[in-house]
C-alpha cells in the first residue's frame, strides 16, 4: 500500500493540474514513472500491470473501489469512512482488505459521483442520493451528520436486463405465479410491490415491467434512474434536490403531477415514501390502469398502513377517505423477503378487495410455505375479474 502511494505521488508531481489530459495522455504518463520506478525499485512485470490499473483508477475512475464495481458478484458495497470497507456477495457481508489511502480521495470519490449526475453534497447539504453511470444506487453522508468520517453505500444492479424466466430459475417465483403476475400487468391491475430493504423491489418491478405491452406510453418517476424498461414510448423523469441556496427543487410529488399531463397510459414510481403516495393513488384512480409501483413494508398488511401515514403527510384527510382511496386505487399487493440465506423471494400474492366497515379487505392469492417444494402455494382465487375478461384473458 506504501508503494502504491508514493507511485501515486510521484504522478501527481508530473502533472498539471491546468492542463486537461485524456485517458491516453495520463496512462502514458504513468506507464512512463512504472518504467522508471520499476527498474529503480525492482517491480514485476505482473505488478507493473495491477499498479497501471490502480493508479488510472485512483485518478480517473473510483479509486479503490473500482475493482469492487466491476465484479459482478458483488450486490453491495459499503464505506465506514476511509478505514473500512465491506461489500455484500452471495447475500453475506465481508470486510475487505483494502481501504482508502486518505479521507480526502474517498471525499474525492464521492464528489465525482454526485458531480455526475448533478447533485450536491457538503457540510451544509450532508446527505444525498445518486447514481453510477451502470445504474447503480448511491447514498452518501457526511460529517458533520456522520461524526467518523464520510459514509458511502452504492447497492449494485445487475448489468443485464432481469427477466421472469431467470427469478423463475434463480427460485424467487413459481411458474405458474409469474404468468399470473405477468397476466394482471397486461390486463391493466395496479400493482404495488412491498418488501425491506434489499429484499429485490426494484428488480422485480424491472422483470414486472417486461409484460407492459410495447404499444402504451409509460411514465417513469424515481428519486434516481434505476429502471430499466425496453418500451419504445418511454419517458423517463428524476427529481431534483435544491441547489445551494435551498432552491429549484423538483420533488416526486412535482414529477407526478406534471406526468398527468403527458398523456400516459401507464405511471411507475420508482418508490413511494412520503407525500407523494397520495398524488400516486390519485393518479391510479384516474383511469391510469396498470400503474406500478414499490415501498418499504414488512408486511402487506403493513404496507397499507404504511400507505396511509404517507398519505395523511400529503394532505389532512379522514382516515375513512384515506383508506377508500387505497382499496379504490390497488388492485394487487405483491410482497418479497430476504431469506436468511441471502435469496430473494415472493412471499405472498394478495388481492385488495376494497373498504369495508371501516377497514381495507384483502385476501391472499399465494402464500410461500417452506415446507412445499414449489415454494409458492396457491390460497385463493381472484375475484376482482372485470379488467381479466375485458383483456380477453383466458377463464381463470
Amino acid at each position: 500500500m506504501e508503494l502504491e502511494q508514493e507511485l501515486q505521488q510521484e504522478v501527481l508531481s508530473c502533472l498539471d493540474l491546468s492542463e486537461e489530459l485524456s485517458d491516453r495522455e495520463l496512462l502514458e504518463r504513468i506507464d512512463t514513472i512504472l518504467i522508471r520506478e520499476g527498474k529503480r525499485r525492482g517491480i514485476s512485470l505482473r505488478e507493473r500491470t495491477g499498479y497501471r490499473k490502480k493508479l488510472f483508477d485512483s485518478f480517473r475512475r473510483l479509486d479503490v473501489l473500482q475493482e469492487l464495481v466491476e465484479d459482478d458478484s458483488i450486490t453491495e458495497i459499503m464505506v465506514n469512512g476511509m478505514e473500512a470497507v465491506f461489500l455484500e456477495r452471495g447475500g453475506m457481508v465481508h470486510q475487505w482488505n483494502r481501504h482508502f489511502s486518505s479521507r480526502e480521495k474517498l471525499e474525492d470519490v464521492i464528489q465525482q459521483m454526485v458531480a455526475r449526475v448533478n447533485r450536491i453534497v457538503n457540510t451544509s447539504s450532508p446527505i444525498v442520493d445518486a447514481r453510477l453511470e451502470d445504474g447503480s444506487r448511491v447514498n452518501v453522508v457526511l460529517p458533520p451528520v456522520a461524526p467518523d468520517g464520510p459514509i458511502l453505500t452504492i447497492r449494485k444492479f445487475f448489468r443485464e436486463a432481469i427477466t421472469m424466466e431467470m427469478l423463475i430459475e434463480w427460485g424467487s417465483i413459481t411458474d405458474e405465479a409469474a404468468g399470473f403476475l405477468e397476466a394482471l400487468v397486461k390486463a391493466g391491475y395496479n400493482l404495488f410491490i412491498s418488501g425491506g430493504t434489499g429484499s429485490g423491489k426494484t428488480t422485480f418491478l424491472n422483470a414486472l415491467s417486461r409484460a407492459i405491452p410495447s404499444q402504451e406510453r409509460v411514465i417513469t418517476i424515481e428519486d434516481s434512474l434505476e429502471l430499466q424498461l425496453a418500451i419504445p414510448n418511454l419517458v423517463r423523469l428524476e427529481a431534483r434536490n435544491a441547489n445551494i441556496e435551498g432552491e429549484r427543487e423538483v420533488t416526486i410529488r412535482d414529477l407526478i403531477r406534471t406526468a398527468l399531463r403527458m398523456r400516459p397510459d401507464r405511471i411507475l414510481i420508482g418508490e413511494v415514501r412520503g407525500r407523494e403516495a397520495l398524488d400516486l393513488l390519485q393518479a391510479m384512480n384516474t383511469g391510469h390502469d396498470g400503474s406500478l409501483s414499490t415501498g418499504h413494508g414488512n408486511s402487506p398488511a403493513d404496507m397499507l398502513s404504511r400507505l396511509e401515514t404517507m398519505v395523511l403527510m400529503g394532505g389532512e384527510l379522514p382516515l375513512a377517505a384515506v383508506r377508500s382511496q387505497i382499496a379504490s386505487a390497488l388492485d394487487i399487493l405483491v410482497h418479497l423477503g430476504r431469506m436468511r440465506d441471502g435469496r430473494r423471494r415472493v412471499l405472498s400474492i394478495v388481492e385488495v378487495l376494497g373498504y369495508e366497515e371501516e377497514q381495507i379487505r384483502c385476501q391472499p392469492l399465494y402464500e410461500y410455505n417452506p415446507a412445499e417444494e414449489r415454494g409458492l402455494e396457491v390460497v385463493g382465487i381472484l375475484r376482482n375479474r372485470q379488467k381479466w375478461e375485458i383483456a380477453g384473458l383466458p377463464p381463470l
